[in-house]
C-alpha cells in the first residue's frame, strides 16, 4: 500500500509556543480559557456530560470486558483525550483543533457499544448524530468522524488529518496495568501480561526536534519485552505513520532504551 499523501506543512510558526518535553496522563493540558472556549464552540466538557456518551462508553466498556478485552472505558477515554490535545498543542496547532482532537480521542471507542468488529467505522456513525445535536460545526464532525474510523489498525486505520493522526497516537500509547480487568495472574493470556507489565507510559513531545515518543517502563519479570513486540508492533507502526503525518518522528524507549 502506498503511503498517504502528507497534508501540506504549517505556515510559519507564530504561537509562540515554547518545545515541549512534558508527561501526559497525568492532569489534563489546558489549551483554552473557558470564555475562549465558549465562544469558539461546543467542548470537551459538553460531550463527557451528555447522556448518551456516558450510557455508551460505559456500556462499551462492559460488553469490550465481556469478551475478554482491557479496559476501554471512560478512563482510556480520558487518558487518550489528554494525550491527543497534548500532542497538538505541544506541535502549536491552534486551540480549537487541539479541542476537536479531544474530543475525538474521547468518543474514539464508542463504536464497542454495537460490537467490536468494525468498532471504528461504527463509532464514527454513533458519534455523528451526537456531535451534530451538541451544536459542532459540519466540517468540525467531518473532522471527527475521519479521526475515529481512522484509529484502529486491524480496520485499515490511516492518519487522515492531524486531530486523526493525534488520536492514533494517544490510543496507542494507553498501554498500562490498571487497563488490566483479569483479577488472577495465573489467568493472564498475553495482552494481560503486557498491560499489567507496564508500570509508567507517557508521550513526550520536542516541537524543536520534531520528535514524538512513547517512554514505557516495563517490569520484565511479568512480561518479557519481546512480547511487547509481539502484540503491538502493528501499533507502534500506525504511530509511527501518524507522528509522520505530523511532519515528526517516532520513537519508542521501553526502560531507558530507544527500540524505535
Amino acid at each position: 500500500m502506498s503511503d498517504a499523501m502528507q497534508a501540506p506543512r504549517p505556515g510559519p510558526d507564530d504561537t509562540n509556543v515554547p518545545d515541549e518535553r512534558t508527561k501526559v496522563h497525568r492532569a489534563e493540558t489546558k489549551t483554552r480559557t473557558p470564555v475562549e472556549a465558549k465562544r469558539e464552540g461546543p467542548t470537551l466538557d459538553v460531550v463527557k456530560n451528555d447522556e448518551r456518551v456516558k450510557v455508551f462508553i460505559r456500556s462499551a466498556n462492559q460488553q469490550t470486558g465481556a469478551i475478554g478485552y482491557t479496559e476501554h472505558g471512560e478512563r482510556h477515554a480520558n487518558t487518550s483525550a489528554d494525550g491527543a490535545r497534548f500532542i497538538l498543542k505541544s506541535l502549536g496547532h491552534d486551540v480549537r483543533r487541539c479541542e476537536i482532537a479531544a474530543v475525538a480521542a474521547y468518543l474514539h471507542d464508542m463504536g464497542n457499544v454495537v460490537t467490536r468488529e468494525k468498532h471504528a467505522q461504527t463509532g464514527a456513525l454513533v458519534a455523528k448524530d451526537i456531535l451534530m445535536d451538541l451544536g459542532f460545526p459540519l466540517e468540525e464532525v467531518a473532522t471527527m468522524m475521519g479521526a475515529i474510523a481512522n484509529h484502529e489498525e486491524d480496520e485499515g486505520g490511516l492518519p487522515v488529518s492531524a486531530v486523526s493522526a493525534a488520536v492514533i497516537i494517544a490510543d496507542k500509547s494507553d498501554v498500562h496495568r490498571s487497563r488490566v480487568r483479569n483479577p488472577k495472574s495465573t489467568s493472564f493470556d498475553i495482552h494481560d501480561r503486557v498491560n499489567y507489565a507496564v508500570t509508567a507510559s507517557e508521550i513526550k513531545v520536542s516541537r524543536k526536534e520534531k520528535l514524538i515518543t512513547l517512554e514505557l517502563a516495563v517490569d520484565t519479570e511479568v512480561s518479557p519485552i519481546m512480547e511487547y513486540f509481539e502484540i503491538f508492533l502493528p501499533r507502534m507502526m500506525l504511530s509511527r505513520r501518524a507522528a509522520e503525518f505530523l511532519h515528526c518522528n517516532f520513537a519508542l524507549v521501553i526502560n531507558n532504551t530507544r527500540l524505535l
